[in-house]
């Protein structure tokens, strides 16, 4: 058995505490040195060696800062890497698979960023030997035998060319200064520029400041300057974030035909149906965030997806999810919101920007009902969302009556507020927020219950955003507004997410409009769609909602690709371009829903 005590740095705060820690430690007690205290920051450090699990330390801490976790000794073989005393473990690595796409799939903060910064050249594995870390032939031997041995190898000498994608490109003008097209032409190694610019739809951007361009620009932007280089491997980190599902199946083929190309390609990503359509094999991440994770054996991209879901890893008769995530496999998912009460009806809207209009049908939405908003970005949901809010005023038509309470989180959120995440939504949800109804439903699900005391500023992108989603589930409203609510979340934090709204609109008989790039979160919200379409950036039109199988094949017919659905579990899965599948749905007609058939 090893025992890995993990201390938050951010959340101990020795001068605001009695050293709870220390003081109620039995080991202590008896006389050992197992806790100490830093001497420039006065934190605690813990010796694992000494350390006996009991765990009273975590219990009585406070600002919930320590984590003591035990797992099987013979992992410890296997560390990869440790960030310092007390700090995050890694165990193992994804192997680089020439010639194919790599997917790495699993929650935020188990060692995704690192394994990738790892086999970028960017960290040098010190195999748990912060203090004293081996050099390269150490790190080689360590990984004789294995496929990661000559990668190490051709790394150390400098013969492997690596060109890596961050995770976070919104800082990317503080560091790049410059016009697009200028800069991209400048990586343009390749003699590919021109090409990529057309498939990612730059061309229209190529005299822009780099610091001009939004988040979604900047991706594409990223992704181009990568692809454009010359190189060996190719590793994306997150390629999608930002994007609509348009821009997701461009930057699909573009990486897609990097292993075509002969290329090694290792790809992070949170969009199940995207892993799915690019990747020939997936590695999963486990463990707890903050505090260790451990990478599995590479799966074929099917089975690996399906025993992430299943949340049970056969090859090492290990279960990391205590239930197993299915999909609704028919075009009517939950129709208990047919024959209920209207709760809302809008007639037809317009709205009028400088070069930019958005003509809205009618429609209407009943208690119960979910109805998911998919379009292109620049295509106005965002606009029709505000509408609905009364944050904007249409030139014709009504916005909802005053009688209609509405709850709204909108697309960009801002850790602006001066106060914790419980705070926030006791300010949000008054009583609500403190019942044991929206703490069951909504705060644990969410898992939030560690974060109540944290501060909003301090928070993640995927911390913020579950804080904010539950902080507009909190408030008391007929209808609720979420505006890309999935954004910076990990694929099963999507999954839960999308769970725990459509049971809260479901159990509160309210209603909601949900904007979502995610199509496999998209098929877990919806009861009925509403399809934006258009010129982005120029003109949008919004249909009336409909039900989920029209909206779907209507949207999905724009797109020219068909989905299946995975016999196992229900999930939708992309078909390859072409294919017999393909093919077949197009002529049907059927560009979504399928009987389910063994594959």
């Amino acid at each position: 058995m090893v025992r890995i005590a993990i201390v938050d740095r951010e959340r101990c705060k020795p001068k605001d505490c009695q050293k709870e820690c220390y003081r109620f430690c039995p080991v202590v007690r008896m006389g050992e040195e197992i806790i100490t205290f830093d001497s420039d920051t006065g934190q605690a450090v813990i010796s694992e060696k000494l350390c006996q699990g009991t765990a009273l330390c975590t219990k009585k801490c406070p600002f919930k800062a320590i984590k003591i976790i035990n797992l099987p000794g013979e992992l410890e073989e296997n560390l990869t890497h440790r960030y310092g005393p007390n700090a995050f473990k890694l165990y193992r690595l994804p192997i680089p698979k020439p010639e194919k796409v790599t997917g790495l799939i699993g929650p935020n903060g188990v060692g995704k960023t690192t394994a990738v910064r790892i086999l970028a050249g960017e960290i040098k594995p010190n195999l748990g030997n912060f203090e004293n870390p081996p050099e390269w032939d150490g790190i080689i031997k360590y990984y004789r035998g294995s496929e990661l041995q000559p990668y190490f190898e051709k790394m150390s000498t400098e013969e492997l060319r690596i060109v890596h994608k961050p995770q976070n490109i919104t800082r990317l003008p503080e560091v790049v200064k410059g016009v697009m097209g200028e800069l991209l032409e400048r990586v343009d190694e390749r003699g590919i520029i021109i090409k990529l610019a057309e498939e990612l739809e730059l061309k229209n951007l190529w005299d822009r400041e780099l610091k001009v361009l939004s988040g979604g620009e900047l991706q594409r932007v990223a992704i181009a300057a990568t692809v454009a280089r010359d190189a060996d491997v190719y590793l994306f980190d997150e390629p999608s974030s930002y994007e609509d599902i348009y821009q997701r199946l461009n930057i699909a083929r573009v990486i897609r035909r990097l292993a075509d190309e002969k290329k090694t390609v290792i790809c992070v990503e949170h969009d199940l149906a995207l892993v799915d359509y690019l990747s020939e094999a997936v590695c999963m991440f486990y463990g707890t965030p903050g505090a260790y994770g451990v990478v599995s054996n590479p799966h074929s991209v099917r089975e690996g997806i399906n025993i992430y879901l299943a949340g049970f890893l056969p090859d090492e008769n290990l279960r990391f999810r205590v239930e197993p995530i299915r999909f609704h496999t028919s075009p009517t998912p939950s129709a208990g919101w047919k024959g209920q009460e209207v709760l809302l009806s809008f007639g037809q809207m317009k709205k009028n920007y400088d070069g930019f209009s958005l003509k809205v049908e009618g429609g209407e939405i009943h208690r119960g009902e979910v109805v998911g908003i998919i379009g292109p970005n620049g295509i106005g949901k965002t606009t029709f969302i505000k509408l609905l809010a009364g944050e904007i005023q249409p030139e014709e038509g009504k916005t909802p009556e005053e009688d209609i309470k509405v709850s709204y989180k909108p697309q960009y959120l801002k850790a602006n507020y001066e106060g914790t995440v419980e705070m926030l939504l006791r300010e949000a949800g008054g009583k609500r927020a403190d019942s044991s109804a929206f703490k069951s439903d909504v705060i644990k699900p969410l898992e939030l219950e560690n974060l109540l005391d944290r501060s909003v500023t301090e928070l993640s992108g995927g911390e913020l955003q579950s804080a904010a989603i539950a902080a507009c589930l909190s408030r008391s409203a007929d209808i609720y507004l979420l505006d890309e609510p999935s954004a910076f979340l990990s694929s099963e934090q999507r999954l839960i997410m999308a769970r725990t709204v459509r049971r809260v609109i479901e159990n509160w008989q309210v209603a909601a409009f949900i904007v979502e790039h995610d199509i496999i979160g998209v098929d877990s919200l919806s009861d009925s769609l509403m399809v934006f379409s258009g010129v982005p950036g120029v003109k949008g039109e919004a249909a009336s909602p409909t039900d989920l199988r029209t909206g779907m094949n209507q949207f999905l017919k724009a797109l020219n690709i068909t989905f299946r659905r995975d016999p196992e579990n229900g999930r939708p899965r992309i078909n390859k371009e072409d294919s017999r599948l393909d093919k077949l749905q197009k002529e049907q007609g059927e560009y979504y829903y399928v009987p389910l058939s063994k594959e």
